[in-house]
């Protein structure tokens, strides 16, 4: 009972042609790959510009709000003053 391994003898024209065909749609799966991960990327990046523009806008209006309530606590102070009767 000696197994021996199978041979098979194939034409090279027709191998040749069968590894281009699976060549081309590798390819083609690596190209759809790339394509798929660009509009992911594009999303992501959508997304951290938005983040980033909302927290900048966020901070200017902060940052003016402070401005100006430091502007106006003085006479804050001294409307309170008026009010209380100090």
């Amino acid at each position: 009972m000696a197994e021996t391994v199978p041979t098979v003898v194939v034409n090279p024209d027709d191998y040749k042609a069968i590894i281009q065909k699976l060549n081309d749609i590798e390819e083609k799966i690596e190209f759809t790959n790339s394509e798929v991960h660009q509009r992911y990327g594009k999303k992501l990046g959508r997304d951290i510009g938005i983040l980033y523009g909302i927290s900048t806008a966020l901070m200017i209006v902060v940052i003016y709000l402070l401005l100006v309530l430091y502007v106006g606590i003085p006479q804050l102070h001294g409307l309170l003053a008026k009010i209380i009767g100090l």
